[in-house]
């Protein structure tokens, strides 16, 4: 039994458009768009408070570590890491942990630390990169199934008795997703690329504090030695 799926076709395009505008008011389209823009803002804002909470006072931190390694008070210095805390100071920490080690052991044992840290400030972030990329293209198929509505409508109507107004509406349905979706993906990116910069500032602080304290750890021992 041969079927001709070209008469079922324009029908299907239509249900699939009717299936997401409801009523040109609550459709699917804006649905996910607006749940992209609620879990965009969610993830930056929680994003941002992590970063402000991991930040602290760095030169003060580097004082504390420079007197108490060079005083020899590991112990010490391990406590201001912990009193401190953040990002920073937990990376500092797995290094005086080793302090006893080589200088090759030190600085694996706090790129290590740095990579877990890192990981933890860049959690979540790739999702709004993700969100700013496929927000316009979840608009544009609203506007495809506003077309394909428009369409469909001046099909079923004829050139004689074409309904303006329900055609305007498939239009301005078609029009308010793309728009919609460039609404949420416009932030998102400034979003993601405002918490790349953070993080980037925060790993070029962890290069240069963690190169102070091996320093300060293998010339401590040296000076132990001789």
């Amino acid at each position: 039994m041969d079927i001709n799926l070209t008469l079922f076709a324009p029908h299907s395009l239509a249900w699939i458009a009717n299936l997401f505008q409801y009523n040109s008011n609550w459709n699917i389209i804006l649905f996910i768009i607006a749940g992209c823009s609620i879990l965009s803002f969610t993830i930056f804002i929680e994003r941002v408070l992590l970063l402000r909470k991991s930040e602290i006072d760095t030169n003060k931190f580097i004082i504390n570590m420079r007197k108490s390694i060079k005083d020899g008070n590991i112990v010490e210095a391990i406590g201001i890491c912990e009193q401190t805390g953040g990002t920073l100071a937990n990376i500092v920490k797995a290094g005086l942990i080793k302090h006893n080690r080589s200088k090759e052991q030190i600085e694996g044992a706090m790129e290590i630390a740095g990579l877990v840290q890192i990981a933890k400030l860049e959690k979540n972030a790739k999702i709004l990169s993700i969100i700013a990329y496929v927000t316009p293209l979840i608009g544009l198929l609203g506007t495809v199934l506003g077309f394909i509505q428009a369409f469909a409508e001046m099909r079923m109507s004829g050139l004689v008795d074409i309904s303006a107004t329900r055609i305007g509406e498939a239009m301005e349905y078609a029009l308010v997703t793309t728009a919609a979706g460039l609404v949420v993906a416009i932030p998102s990116i400034i979003a993601y690329n405002y918490i790349v910069s953070r993080v980037e500032g925060f790993i070029l602080e962890m290069q240069t504090t963690s190169s102070e304290v091996v320093d300060l750890l293998t010339d401590r021992e040296e000076n132990i030695q001789y």
